[in-house]
């Protein structure tokens, strides 16, 4: 099945968006193939603020509506907690509220960005989306993420070559609950490095301390600037560690 096929035979959908490459495919498709999309980005602590300012920008060039839908993530008791199944029950409680939203606005199909390349066996998160039926079309067409670039590229979406980037929750060691406090951390933290030039790297959680990775490339950047590094974050941290196995 292609896109196109499917979108012909679902002309009418809600695409939880969430600014990222998979979801931006599939919100392109729905927009050039459907007849009916409604894009829904559902806002939380765990999301940093440049995601919700790509999902915005995405929207606007494609023409298609944005609903921001505001949810208190760290109210459900076990996405805080952090356990070892903490996404499931974050997307079990995201894609609920997304749901209802979309079912209120009339629409009776939900998609999300799961591509092909994903394992399906190894994440808590797919099991919430199969028990709240929300569909996959780049899964259920095959499409796997290098395809998922290219696709992007030729549509022309700026989002083609961004960096994957997991949740902010995904920084915080599992077993340690997670506080709007330490996200705001991690997330200026963040904001920091990309401001010196880094990409696809990770502020992670060490106690009080920070563990940057950065890719190899990097690394050699990332020692030359230790002490802008450390000056841009010490202000949050104990101490700030550079990860010398990489990213």
């Amino acid at each position: 099945m292609t896109l196109e096929e499917f979108f012909t035979q679902h002309p009418r959908t809600a695409v939880a968006f969430s600014g990222g490459t998979d979801s931006a495919l599939v919100l392109w498709a729905a927009g050039r193939y459907g007849r009916d999309v409604r894009a829904y980005y559902v806002h939380t602590v765990f999301q940093p603020a440049f995601e919700l300012a790509d999902a915005k920008r995405l929207a606007e060039e494609l023409d298609v509506p944005l609903t921001v839908v505001e949810a208190d993530v760290l109210a459900v008791p076990e996405a805080a907690a952090n356990g070892p199944r903490r996404c499931y029950y974050c997307k079990k409680a995201l894609f609920t509220t997304l749901w209802q939203r979309a079912r209120a606005d009339g629409y009776t199909v939900l998609l999300d960005g799961t591509n092909a390349s994903d394992d399906a066996g190894d994440r808590p998160g797919m099991q919430a989306l199969r028990e709240l039926e929300v569909r996959s079309p780049l899964r259920e067409c095959g499409i796997t993420k290098a395809e998922v670039r290219r696709m992007s590229k030729e549509a022309g979406l700026f989002t083609w070559d961004k960096p994957a980037y997991a949740c902010l929750a995904t920084r915080v060691p599992t077993g340690t609950a997670i506080t709007k406090e330490s996200l705001e951390k991690v997330e200026r933290g963040e904001n920091a490095l990309f401001r010196l030039g880094f990409s696809d790297f990770r502020v992670r959680l060490l106690g009080d301390a920070a563990r940057i990775q950065v890719p190899a490339d990097q690394m050699e950047r990332a020692l030359a600037l230790r002490g802008e590094i450390n000056q841009a974050l010490e202000a949050d941290f104990s101490a700030v560690l550079l990860d010398l196995a990489g990213r």
